[in-house]
């Protein structure tokens, strides 16, 4: 007899490709992050987004907390991404080398 399709029988199957931390509960170093930019408008503004940050809320605050105050701009925290009013993605990168995290090349 010929079947095609996984079997999904019992409760539990596991999937080797789950590697999102957000999905397994794990944080992160900051050495260990590989951050991304987005740039997008809004409102005929330019909002900078950087992330996936994958630390606690208290984390992220404190890096928001350090941007704000080091490019003097507004921003906020949207799941795990940090927004930061302009463009401010060469400035973003310098003050966050400074601080230890990593970037991923393009």
């Amino acid at each position: 007899m010929f079947t095609m399709g996984a079997k999904l029988e019992g409760e539990s199957w596991e999937t080797s490709r789950m590697k999102d931390p957000k999905k397994m509960g794990e944080k992160i170093e900051k050495n260990q992050h590989q951050l991304v930019f987005t740039f997008e408008k809004r409102k005929g503004k330019p909002v900078t987004l950087v992330g996936r940050f994958f630390l606690s809320v208290n984390e992220k605050k404190e890096v928001l907390k350090l941007l704000k105050k080091k490019l003097g701009c507004g921003g906020t925290i949207k799941e795990e991404w940090i927004e930061i009013q302009g463009d401010k993605k060469e400035k973003i990168i310098e003050v966050l080398e400074a601080d230890g995290w990593k970037f991923r090349k393009k």
